[in-house]
């Protein structure tokens, strides 16, 4: 009888000790949300790499569409992300999910949106674009059709009458190699575009001037986290809560450094640690 209590009651330590790791273990994971941006690729990576080799947690990133990463944070199938544009390019999505969300600041500033062409076509502004339709093949070269951009861009075509043109959907990986084949050809070519972004290191661009201000002016990329994620995990909200980049020029190196050859975000993100020691220090305080 003696035998039988210990036993249970042995099982029932290990239970509660297997229950209580797990815990443990569940509380030193954390899931992100990102949108195949390479800013937000950028930005998402570093975030990954800070909390895996300096505070000990096993991350999950998860690349998405814009409006599966809102509602992800809005249910709170994740923790947090670092992709929120605004005020403008993520307006709509933010303004359905803000009272579910909590908004931890901009980690950066100076972004921007709007259509670009190689600095060698010499036009200045969208409103000359009809004029030149033939010369860019009649097509503007967007990129997903659930980006805040391209929501933007349509707006401009209508806005500037662009009857002679014809807004192209695909994706920033699509938009860039039109990009890289038109300039090879020093051809003419209009993409709808943002900064920061690698594209500016790459080529000399230029972006059109936007005088009726339809695709908006400075953007800030804010954070973003679940609600009861300060009480859940706080060191993760403090870090998120701390985390920035100096300026849009030290974000954008680090999204050239992704497009070298052979690149891996990760490591790259694992490079700016260790060149950045004080400022990645500054975050966990």
């Amino acid at each position: 009888m003696k035998r039988s209590v210990f036993l249970s009651l042995f099982t029932a330590l290990m239970t509660l000790m297997i229950l209580g790791s797990g815990t443990a273990l569940a509380q030193k994971k954390v899931r992100l949300a990102y949108v195949e941006w390479d800013c937000s690729a950028a930005s998402t990576h570093l975030v990954q790499a800070v909390l895996q080799e300096k505070m000990g947690y096993e991350v999950e990133i998860l690349p998405v569409a814009a409006a599966a990463m809102f509602q992800a944070m809005a249910t709170g199938n994740v923790d947090g992300m670092v992709t929120a544009w605004l005020p403008v390019t993520h307006a709509d999505y933010y303004e359905r999910v803000k009272n579910r969300v909590e908004d931890l600041g901009p980690i950066v500033g100076g972004a921007r949106l709007g259509w670009a062409v190689p600095s060698y076509v010499n036009i200045n502004s969208i409103e000359e674009i009809n004029y030149h339709a033939a010369r860019f093949k009649n097509r503007i070269v967007g990129i997903d059709p659930g980006a805040g951009l391209m929501r933007l861009s349509e707006q401009a075509m209508k806005d500037y009458n662009l009857d002679k043109m014809q807004l192209m959907e695909g994706s920033g990986a699509t938009m860039t190699a039109a990009l890289d084949t038109a300039i090879r050809r020093n051809e003419w070519v209009v993409v709808t575009a943002w900064s920061p972004h690698w594209m500016f290191g790459a080529w000399d661009l230029k972006y059109l001037e936007d005088p009726k201000g339809v695709l908006g002016g400075e953007e800030f990329i804010h954070a973003l986290v679940r609600k009861d994620l300060k009480k859940d995990k706080p060191e993760v909200y403090n870090f998120l809560k701390n985390f920035e980049w100096k300026d849009a020029g030290q974000l954008q190196m680090v999204m050239a450094w992704d497009q070298e050859r052979g690149a891996d975000r990760y490591e790259n993100a694992k490079r700016f640690i260790k060149e950045n020691e004080e400022q990645v220090n500054s975050w966990l305080k």
